[in-house]
């Protein structure tokens, strides 16, 4: 059986804004059939892993509460909604490309709230919080997060140091399973 002290995090699957390249942000996008299908590979990756987890949180975004619901059927962990794994807003940028060279310079402006989305700094505070809580229950309690790669981005900068550059570059891929040990 797996140590305490760590959590996993999964990055939903694929998206139709994911295949034409747009920012998902906070738009509450739908997987695609691959994306479904993404999400249930990895109930039954996580099943071969040998990972044992006490609950699944999930972000209230389809796409990620899909790919926790699918994980939670086939792996038998339950789930539940968790409102602070929601995608940051990213303002301006929702729908734009997600490689462009103005979204990725904006990325690297901590305190910018991309003319009416969220800045990196309040998603940081919700995000870390969250971490601490389950830091504080990691002794009792081991976690699934299933969530964004905005979020993704904010949970590898708690664990280690990141210049500009490889913050705003940092990404998971869809349906990917990454440990962190506390």
């Amino acid at each position: 059986m797996d140590k305490k002290g760590h959590f996993y995090f999964v990055r939903h699957g694929q998206t139709v804004w994911n295949v034409e390249n747009k920012i998902c942000g906070a738009t509450d996008i739908e997987l695609t059939e691959l994306g479904h299908q993404q999400a249930m590979e990895t109930g039954y990756k996580i099943l071969e892993m040998g990972i044992s987890a006490d609950e699944i949180l999930s972000s209230p975004l389809v796409r990620a509460a899909d790919t926790a619901r699918h994980i939670s059927e086939i792996t038998g962990i339950p789930m539940r909604i968790e409102p602070r794994l929601i995608e940051q807003n990213f303002g301006k940028y929702e729908s734009t490309a997600r490689n462009g060279a103005e979204f990725h310079e904006a990325k690297k402006h901590c305190a910018s709230r991309y003319e009416g989305g969220e800045s990196m700094l309040h998603l940081a505070q919700r995000i870390y919080n969250l971490l601490d809580d389950i830091k504080e229950e990691s002794d009792e309690k081991t976690y699934i997060l299933v969530a964004h790669n905005g979020i993704a981005r904010i949970v590898e900068s708690y664990f280690r140091s990141m210049d500009s550059e490889e913050f705003s570059s940092f990404g998971v891929k869809n349906c990917e399973v990454v440990r962190y040990e506390f």
